[in-house]
């Protein structure tokens, strides 16, 4: 497995990472006998980069890495995030970014997932309310006690990402990012990369739908959370499906699956782009390394962009974009 820097402060990941969400939270189905199954498969084939959040679950997503890192901890690059507020009972509460809570929710990851510190920290998303420059003092101070190592962003603005790497260096913003999702190429991507911040490519496979698996609105289970994001229903699903349509044809013709070819795509678009699939199955963590393999050639990139041209999904990211910076 290949190995690539995110930012310029030491941090290096393998070219593909694994996300952990859906092992405890919104998408249904799955053991943990089976998510445990898949993160030792992943280890196994050099896939060390992994990605959780305080809030998935919530909090049960940590303690279930916690109990997998015994005795791994020296494999495993672990990044976790902070921000997003949840009760126990998983209603959503706003987000948070105070000094204060910084500093509690780090201390309360550490103790979940059993580790002494945290590899990449993440702002889960932007607290509007607090100054960005008082969410990275506390996150720097962090770093001086040795409780994090690198600091990151999620779904952070071009001018919220350069006033927080002036307070103290971002290694990675990681944003949602996908053949049907590249609103980041307009101003987000130019500027990480001038600033020398990785890239860290959430929801590649378009939870799922850019895969082809998702057939029919019916395919979900009804408590599905996708069920209420609105690419995933009414016409907007139809729409999309002939995107997915377009994907399974280009991947036939070149002999993989159609979640190699959009995760290759991603790759393609940048040696400092990582992407973090997330899967619980074994399969799944298999098939996504297999992408690895599928170099494409710049007509291949031109002929699935002009299969799905840029904005040409149907519907939202989310059914409330207000928690998005811009």
């Amino acid at each position: 497995m290949k190995k690539v820097p995110l930012g310029r402060q030491g941090l290096t990941v393998s070219r593909l990472g694994l996300g952990c969400m859906g092992m405890s939270d919104f998408y249904k189905g799955g053991s943990e006998a089976e998510s445990v199954a898949t993160l030792e498969r992943a280890l196994a084939l050099g896939v060390n980069f992994l990605d959780t959040a305080d809030m998935y679950g919530p909090f049960t997503n940590e303690e279930l890495l916690g109990r997998f890192l015994k005795g791994r901890r020296d494999q495993i690059v672990l990044a976790t995030k902070f921000g997003n507020m949840r009760t126990p009972d998983g209603k959503f509460l706003g987000v948070n970014g105070s000094p204060d809570y910084v500093r509690k929710c780090c201390d309360d990851s550490l103790r979940r997932l059993g580790v002494d510190v945290i590899d990449l920290y993440y702002q889960h998303r932007v607290d509007k309310k607090t100054p960005i420059e008082d969410t990275m003092g506390a996150l720097a101070g962090l770093v001086k006690a040795g409780k994090v190592r690198y600091l990151g962003l999620s779904e952070a603005s071009p001018a919220t990402i350069r006033r927080a790497h002036k307070v103290h260096p971002i290694s990675a913003l990681q944003t949602e990012y996908s053949l049907w999702t590249r609103d980041v190429e307009a101003e987000i991507l130019p500027t990480v990369r001038e600033l020398g911040i990785g890239f860290v490519s959430y929801s590649p496979l378009g939870r799922g739908f850019l895969t082809g698996a998702i057939q029919s609105v019916t395919d979900l289970a009804a408590d599905d959370w996708r069920n209420r994001q609105p690419r995933f229903t009414g016409e907007n699903f139809d729409k999309n499906r002939k995107i997915v349509e377009a994907l399974e044809d280009e991947a036939s013709e070149l002999g993989v699956t159609t979640a190699q070819l959009v995760l290759a795509w991603v790759m393609a678009k940048g040696e400092d782009i990582v992407p973090i699939p997330g899967t619980k199955r074994v399969a799944r963590i298999e098939e996504n390394v297999k992408a690895l393999d599928l170099k494409l050639t710049q007509d291949d990139l031109d002929r699935l962009e002009k299969a799905v041209p840029l904005g040409s999904a149907a519907g939202d990211r989310y059914p409330d974009m207000s928690a998005i910076d811009r």
